[in-house]
């Protein structure tokens, strides 16, 4: 997360912006499967499990749990893996042992059927 991120006091990320990631990693499931980036209908589920700051970084994955005739059923999860380490210098950093899960997430995108090109 760039310091452009940062939102609140203390450099914490919005987060929002783990949705975002989110939904970035939902367009790839659906081109992956439709050849087509579909549309974000809703999310079912938001969990907010650790705080995010500016210079932490941030992986994102997500798989489809479920196809039905347009939807896709997605489950998401975010994982902090890099945190930096001001107390060192200001460019320092620590690869984390254990990633940290900051957020997960379940949602459905819909994919049009005229739009699907069937890339499964």
């Amino acid at each position: 997360m760039s310091s452009h991120d940062a939102h609140y006091g203390g450099n914490l990320v919005d987060g929002a912006r783990m949705l975002g990631l989110f939904g970035d990693v939902a367009t790839e499931l659906c081109i992956r499967m439709d050849g087509d980036e579909g549309l974000f209908r809703a999310y079912d589920s938001v969990e907010f499990l650790a705080p995010v700051y500016a210079g932490d970084f941030i992986e994102a994955e997500g798989e489809i749990i479920q196809s039905g005739n347009t939807s896709r059923k997605m489950r998401f999860e975010a994982r902090k893996v890099i945190r930096p380490r001001p107390d060192v210098n200001d460019s320092a950093a620590d690869v984390l042992a254990e990633p940290v899960v900051v957020c997960r997430a379940s949602g459905t995108c819909v994919v049009p059927k005229d739009k699907q090109r069937g890339q499964r």
